[in-house]
């Protein structure tokens, strides 16, 4: 079985190639090197399930690192503020780093359904999913991207189940756990699949997705904007729900009755108002019009 280190030394060494690719074909080259790196590493996503600590550590480390930065602009759809996203990426981080590797560590064993060909299908649709929803095919490169990644990890682990030390090579008892459609739970193979149909379904509900299919198949096209326009509603409903909420300036405020609030703002004088001066530095009283002859005048 390859470590952790080849893992992650050859999915790198496929995502760098991967990038180059990309960048040959017309694609960005930042777009190409994010998707390059994502397919770098992806090669570590199917030892989530992984008995020893390290493995699961990193991926899900990664996992929930990138997440809340691919899904950005996401959070712009919902018009929530800068603290407000702040918050829920770092709830996303705690949330999958914490409470997703305890939930997998329980639920899962090495070796499962998590190296599988429907787990690179997930992987893939979630890249999809979390991508910026600005240019369709920029998302289908980062998707395939997370999906070739996730694959190079099950393709070195049935290579490294062939033991060629001898003169002819043997099998492994490993050989053929890794890459495979289904395994021996069959609760695990149904909840892998049931996985696997919510990710496609988002992914058909897409609207880029939706008007590319209109060229293939219409009436598919149309049952899944009827779908995509069932959710739109309802996310419209939650976000007219958080608008008709009072604003945090009309909230009710308890009243304390050594400092009471004033019932309306002062108007504001439009007069001027003189400068307060000292007592002392009042002018002098005014004195009568008439001449005042000094004290010189009145000696001569």
């Amino acid at each position: 079985m390859a470590d952790f280190r080849t893992h992650v030394t050859f999915s790198s060494a496929i995502g760098a190639g991967y990038a180059v690719v990309g960048s040959g074909l017309g694609f960005d080259l930042s777009t190409s090197l994010v998707a390059g790196g994502l397919c770098g590493v992806s090669g570590m996503l199917p030892d989530v399930d992984s008995d020893s600590g390290i493995p699961r550590r990193e991926a899900m480390s990664f996992a929930a690192a990138i997440a809340p930065m691919l899904l950005m602009d996401r959070f712009r759809e919902f018009d929530l503020a800068h603290d407000q996203v702040v918050l829920l990426a770092a709830g996303m981080y705690f949330g999958v780093r914490f409470l997703g590797a305890n939930l997998i560590g329980r639920f899962s064993t090495h070796r499962g359904m998590w190296h599988s060909i429907p787990a690179v299908l997930i992987f893939a649709g979630l890249a999809f999913l979390a991508s910026s929803p600005t240019n369709v095919f920029d998302r289908y490169l980062k998707a395939i991207a997370v999906g070739l990644g996730s694959l190079s990890h099950l393709l070195l682990d049935e290579i490294y189940s062939v033991d060629t030390r001898g003169v002819v090579p043997r099998l492994k008892k490993s050989f053929g756990t890794a890459i495979k459609l289904w395994g021996k739970d069959p609760w695990a193979n149904f909840s892998t699949y049931t996985k696997l149909a919510v990710v496609t379904l988002a992914v058909l509900m897409e609207p880029m997705v939706v008007e590319r299919l209109e060229l293939r198949d219409p009436a598919f096209a149309e049952r899944m904007r009827i779908a995509a326009d069932r959710v739109e509603g309802a996310r419209q409903r939650l976000a007219q729900a958080r608008s008709d909420a009072a604003p945090p300036g009309d909230r009710v405020i308890k009243e304390n009755p050594r400092f009471p609030l004033p019932t309306a703002a002062p108007a504001r004088s439009t007069t001027p108002v003189a400068p307060l001066r000292p007592e002392w530095f009042a002018p002098p009283p005014a004195r009568d019009a008439a001449f005042a002859p000094s004290r010189s005048d009145t000696q001569r």
